[in-house]
C-alpha cells in the first residue's frame, strides 16, 4: 500500500494512494483513523483492513466520489510528526569516499556494528519548499537516502525479527548546512545545528510488502531484508546522484537492534539509512577536486528544485527557498 497525508480543510489528513487518487481513511472504513500516526499506533488491527482496500476500489465497491486527485493535493510528510528522527550511516561507498577525500583512512569500526545520530524530529518536512536561513546557505547540501518507519514497539529487538518492525519506506533527504555542521564538529559533538533545520520524507509511505519482488540477500555475514531499488537525485533536472539501496553494508533491521539496545522503540519513529554513495554535493565535490584541483564546487543555492527518485517510491520534490531573516550565527560567532 502507499499512504500519504495532506492537507484538508487546513489540517493534514491520511489517504491511500490508488492509481492516482487519494482516499480518505474514513471512507475506506468508519473504524479507520485519520492520521498516519494513529495508523502505526495499532497497525496490527488496522492494516488487515487496509489491505483489502485497494482490490475493493478498483472493483468499484469504494466510490471515488470522495476522493482527489494526487496531482491536486497539498502532500505533507507522510509521517508529519514522528515520535523521534534517527540517521544512520550504512553505505560504505560514501563513507570510504569522505574519508578518502579528506585523505584520512577508511574506519575500522564501520564494519563492526551500525551507527545512527538524532536529528530534529520537529522539523521533519514533505514536499514542496525548504526554507533556508543565510548560514544554511553557506555550503547548503542534500543527502539521498531511504527511510523508514517503525509500526510496532519494542526493546532490545533482535536483527532476526526487526524486518516485522517496519511500517513502510519513504524517500529522505537529509539536508545539511555542512560550514555550521564542520565546524561544530570539531568539538566532537554533533552534528546538530548542521542538520537540525531540515530533514524531508516523502512523498508517500509504501509498505513492506509493495517491494517483496525487490528482495535481494543481504550482504555476507549480515541479517535482514535488502531491496534492489535504484536511487537517484536530480538538481534543476539534472542527474548528480545515482545509487542503490541494495548497497547498504547494513541492513535496516541491523541498525534497529542496534537502535533498541535497551531502549523502546515506538510505532512513528523514522529512522534513516544514511547516504548512498555520491548521495550528496560533500562527496561529489571532494571526488572532483581529488580527481583535479580546479574542479568548481557545487552547492544548492536559492530557487533549485531538488528531485529524488527511489524505485517504487515515489519522487520527492523540494525547492529551496530564502527566509526574510538576516541573521547570522557564523557572523556572530567570536
Amino acid at each position: 500500500m502507499h499512504l500519504a497525508t495532506y492537507i484538508k480543510d487546513g489540517h493534514e489528513q491520511a489517504a491511500l494512494l490508488v492509481d492516482g487518487w487519494l482516499y480518505d481513511m474514513d471512507g475506506l472504513h468508519p473504524e479507520l483513523p485519520n492520521t498516519v500516526s494513529m495508523l502505526l499506533q495499532y497497525w496490527d488491527e488496522y492494516f488487515p483492513v487496509l489491505q483489502g482496500a485497494p482490490i475493493m476500489i478498483r472493483e468499484g465497491k469504494i466510490s471515488q466520489r470522495n476522493a482527489i486527485k494526487l496531482d491536486e493535493a497539498v502532500l505533507t510528510a507522510p509521517v508529519p510528526h514522528p515520535t523521534s528522527c534517527r540517521d544512520g550511516y550504512a553505505f560504505r561507498q560514501h563513507v570510504e569516499a569522505a574519508r578518502r577525500n579528506r585523505k584520512v583512512p577508511m574506519i575500522p569500526e564501520f564494519d563492526q556494528y551500525p551507527i545512527f545520530y538524532y536529528t530534529n524530529h520537529n522539523a521533519i518536512l514533505g514536499p514542496g519548499d525548504i526554507p533556508c536561513m543565510p548560514d544554511h546557505f553557506d555550503k547548503l547540501d542534500f543527502e539521498l537516502e531511504c527511510a523508514i518507519v517503525i509500526c510496532k514497539e519494542g526493546r532490545n529487538i533482535r536483527a532476526a525479527e526487526a524486518d516485522q518492525y517496519i511500517g513502510g519506506f519513504m524517500i529522505m533527504n537529509d539536508m545539511s548546512a555542512r560550514t555550521l555542521q564542520m565546524e561544530e564538529m570539531l568539538l566532537n559533538l554533533g552534528p546538530a545545528k548542521g542538520k537540525d533545520f531540515a530533514t524531508v520524507i516523502g512523498p508517500v509511505l509504501v509498505t513492506p510488502d509493495e517491494l517483496e519482488e525487490r528482495l535481494v540477500p543481504p550482504p555476507p555475514g549480515h541479517t535482514g531484508n535488502a531491496y534492489d531499488l535504484t536511487m537517484t537525485c536530480r538538481v534543476n533536472g539534472v542527474e548528480v546522484s545515482r545509487g542503490n539501496l541494495k548497497d547498504m553494508a547494513w541492513t535496516f533491521a541491523e541498525i534497529i537492534e542496534r537502535a533498541s539496545y535497551g531502549v523502546t522503540l515506538y510505532p512513528g519513529d523514522v529512522i534513516g539509512s544514511g547516504t548512498v554513495g555520491t548521495g550528496c554535493l560533500l562527496e561529489i565535490n571532494g571526488t572532483g577536486k581529488l580527481q583535479d584541483p580546479g574542479y568548481a564546487e557545487q552547492w544548492l543555492q536559492e530557487g533549485d528544485v531538488v528531485e529524488m527518485d527511489i524505485d517504487d517510491l515515489g519522487t520527492l520534490r523540494n525547492t529551496i527557498t530564502r527566509e526574510e531573516d538576516d541573521f547570522s550565527l557564523l557572523a556572530i560567532k567570536k
